[in-house]
């Protein structure tokens, strides 16, 4: 199934990582050294912003073709077809017609990996897509926004985003494909990338070396966590028989807790590299901090310390994949007047594709969101008279929160539906009954602050 460059076969015999992996390596080390070129040779104020916008693209596109080869074809027509809704379709109805020709093309391409190399982790098109997704509907929304609202009727994020004329198609597909963000993202808004090309806003700039660095190795280091101690506990042990039927509920947290925090790492990996990648190109300054050190995490995807330690469901949830939280924010959180928390949810199983696991994920995802806003509108107030009540109130839904997420991740990452109900039936359904009391019996026995 796999479409890209057999060029380094024999450093994938060599290291014993699959030619994929191997290439997707390749790719985002040639990335991170052209980036340093990007930042310095085509800096805005040595280059025209076509030169910084061309030299994005045809770069991208190359990367695009080693790894995917003609699978490549993907990454220019879901956004060419984008393209001409974008130009031709009237600005009002447009962004949700573009929403609807991405979410069906993207849709096709899961389709046909499911059926075609069910189960598999093989890097394939389907995760540029996902992100190229983003970008063009993004997009769509924000000059929506700009040819058909006015500021009073729009958030403050929808009035920072917005987007007054359509892009040239050396903009459009530059924003789309620039080999920064090809190939784990994160999600850039056209605003930023445009402000990024120009030049715009920059009055102080700092070397990105440092940060860079930082962001390298520890990448590096949780891919080497990952292909180590990811052989321990594989989570297709969570099928066996053995393991469903002879072991006792601690056990089973225990494994899921384990298995679901190393699976974590490998985005940490992705995620980390590709944020190096972004800021070595001079992608992603903030500002400043208060002590006077430079911010680089306009772009970053994962806050691995929030994420690992967050005291909420929705705390750890914001910490990860910040890139597609901010986007689901963006086009359909902040736009619809009922059912926010379940569309927004819905939005996110569909772009990943129609693996169960996604489903079943994504659904207790939204019960335990619900249940955990429940249970601190009705208890958080019963902790804040001291700061030893609020540290024990910290700490318990720090471990409740990690518990649940593991609880409610390992079908992400298994995939399958069967599997993941036997596995929660041994389990008795126990989290899941705890979350409906949350919802239905608490509001009635405890009243609200």
């Amino acid at each position: 199934y796999y479409d890209g460059s057999r060029i380094f076969t024999w450093v994938s015999e060599l290291s014993g990582l699959s030619i994929d992996q191997v290439n997707f390596v390749i790719s985002q080390f040639v990335a991170l050294g052209l980036a340093s070129v990007f930042r310095t040779v085509l800096h805005p104020s040595k280059a025209s912003a076509a030169s910084r916008h061309g030299f994005g693209l045809i770069i991208g596109l190359v990367i695009g073709y080693f790894c995917f080869g003609m699978q490549a074809v993907h990454l220019a027509g879901l956004p060419a077809l984008c393209y001409i809704v974008i130009r031709t379709q009237d600005p009002r109805v447009m962004q949700r017609m573009v929403l609807v020709v991405a979410l069906i093309y993207l849709s096709c391409i899961h389709l046909h990996r499911q059926i075609y190399d069910y189960g598999s982790h093989t890097l394939d098109v389907t995760g540029p897509l996902m992100v190229i997704t983003q970008k063009v509907t993004s997009l769509a929304f924000s000059i929506h926004d700009g040819m058909t609202r006015s500021e009073n009727e729009m958030t403050q994020s929808q009035k920072y985003y917005v987007v007054y004329k359509v892009p040239s198609p050396l903009e459009y597909f530059s924003y789309v494909l620039h080999f920064q963000a090809l190939m784990a993202g994160p999600i850039l808004f056209y605003v930023d990338y445009i402000n990024f090309i120009d030049g715009t806003n920059v009055v102080i700039e700092p070397a990105p070396f440092i940060v860079v660095v930082k962001k390298v190795l520890t990448s590096l280091f949780c891919a080497v966590i990952f292909i180590k101690l990811i052989p321990v506990f594989p989570i297709k042990s969570i099928k066996d028989d053995d393991f469903v039927s002879n072991t006792t509920i601690a056990y089973k947290f225990f494994y899921l807790f384990m298995a679901t925090a190393l699976v974590r790492f490998k985005y940490y990996h992705a995620w980390l590299f590709a944020d190096a990648i972004c800021n070595n190109s001079g992608l992603g300054f903030n500002g400043f901090n208060p002590d006077g050190s430079a911010r680089w995490d306009l772009i970053s995807n994962i806050n691995i310390m929030k994420f690992e330690f967050g005291s909420s469901l929705r705390d750890s949830i914001e910490a990860w994949n910040i890139g597609t939280n901010r986007w689901l924010r963006m086009i359909v959180y902040e736009r619809v007047k009922t059912n926010a928390t379940v569309l927004t949810y819905a939005l996110s199983a569909l772009w990943h594709g129609f693996y169960p696991g996604y489903y079943m994920t994504f659904t207790n995802g939204a019960l335990f969101t619900f249940a955990a806003r429940n249970m601190r509108r009705t208890f958080r107030h019963y902790f804040t008279s001291n700061k030893y009540k609020k540290l024990f109130y910290d700490v318990l839904t720090t471990i409740v929160t990690r518990l649940v997420m593991a609880y409610i991740t390992f079908t992400f990452v298994l995939l399958e539906l069967w599997p993941g109900i036997r596995l929660y039936l041994h389990m008795y359904l126990c989290l899941h009954i705890m979350a409906l009391l949350a919802l239905i019996v608490v509001p009635i026995v405890i009243p609200k602050a």
